[in-house]
């Protein structure tokens, strides 16, 4: 891909319309959505999609999610179930996917040739905004060089995809921090959640009156088997540091780590001294700001040049993100 020049919008009706128009084009645009950025693209035409997968440098056995602005739009590319339609009315707009049989509209490349397809309804009113200028659904996986840590700004999409995009709308830091839940519903009687978010098992269980599994497990890169859906690779939103996950970053811990380590805290701590070797997720340990931080701690701490950097995992009884945050940092540390 030659080297082409990278613009970042601010969000005005003439950018917008701007934006929706290259979109109809068949360009790519990094949008805002609640969870993170998405690169985005016409999800009805396969050589713009082809654009992300190659813009990203991401395996074509990892599928997209498709972005729609509501119930009627993502009928045209799924099956709904009247369970799926359930949670659609209870969750949409919002962080949850649903991965759904699909419809012959999708190209093969959005669903990594699977008969089916994950689709969400962002709440963000900007990404909301270009899904209704355009008219179209938009395939928009995260903004992102395949792998690495997920831009939750549009300073960190220009970080990693300057001269790959021509495009990034501005919509400021994401509100919720972390991917979408991701819920497998092709079998509505047997539902599972693929990829913990924002939107908790027990949420989803009330609103469906049956229990829902979570997959726990994850297969390595470079599988040549399509995935079900985005972010079941063992390793992923990795830093490019090595990075270890322990429960608590105890003073042995930090006394028996390399010298030249960083230390991410889920909370920040107020009994050390600190070095600039220390990050912490939250100030307080409330998970809701740890999530909106996470992303953004990983890409300072992975310019730190440590040798190797040691995470705090948040106590798993802080709720769904606490959940969704140390599915993360599990991911991101596998095979390092």
């Amino acid at each position: 891909m030659s080297k082409i020049t990278t613009s970042i919008y601010r969000p005005t009706p003439a950018n917008l319309r701007r934006l929706a128009a290259a979109l109809r084009r068949g360009e790519l645009v990094a949008v805002p959505t609640e969870t993170v950025y998405g690169l985005a693209a016409n999800a009805l035409d396969a050589r713009a999609c082809r654009r992300i997968f190659a813009a990203k440098r991401r395996p074509t056995h990892d599928p997209l999610i498709v972005h729609v602005l509501d119930l009627r739009q993502a009928a045209a590319l799924a099956e709904i179930s009247p369970a799926a339609e359930k949670l659609a009315r209870r969750f949409w707009p919002g962080p949850l996917t649903l991965v759904l049989p699909r419809r012959s509209t999708v190209p093969d490349i959005v669903t990594a040739g699977r008969d089916s397809v994950a689709i969400r309804s962002p709440v963000h009113l900007l990404a909301r905004r270009l899904l209704r200028l355009t008219g179209l659904p938009l395939a928009a996986p995260s903004a992102n060089p395949f792998g690495y840590v997920s831009p939750t700004t549009a300073a960190h999409v220009r970080d990693g995809l300057v001269g790959r995009i021509r495009h990034i709308l501005d919509g400021g830091p994401c509100r919720v921090g972390v991917e979408s839940t991701i819920v497998d519903m092709r079998d509505p009687a047997r539902p599972k959640i693929l990829r913990p978010g924002a939107i908790s098992r027990e949420a989803i269980s009330r609103c469906l009156h049956r229990a829902v599994r979570l997959q726990e497990t994850g297969r390595p890169a470079g599988n040549a088997r399509g995935e079900l859906a985005p972010g079941m690779l063992e390793q992923h939103y990795s830093p490019r540091t090595p990075l270890v996950v322990v429960g608590k970053l105890t003073a042995s811990v930090i006394h028996a780590a390399p010298e030249n380590s960083g230390f991410i805290y889920f909370e920040k701590p107020s009994d050390i001294r600190l070095t600039g070797q220390e990050f912490w997720l939250s100030r307080g340990g409330d998970a809701r700001e740890a999530a909106r931080n996470l992303y953004a701690v990983l890409r300072r701490a992975d310019q730190g040049r440590f040798a190797r950097l040691w995470v705090e995992a948040p106590p798993g009884a802080l709720g769904p993100l606490a959940g969704a945050i140390n599915d993360r940092l599990r991911r991101a540390s596998a095979g390092r």
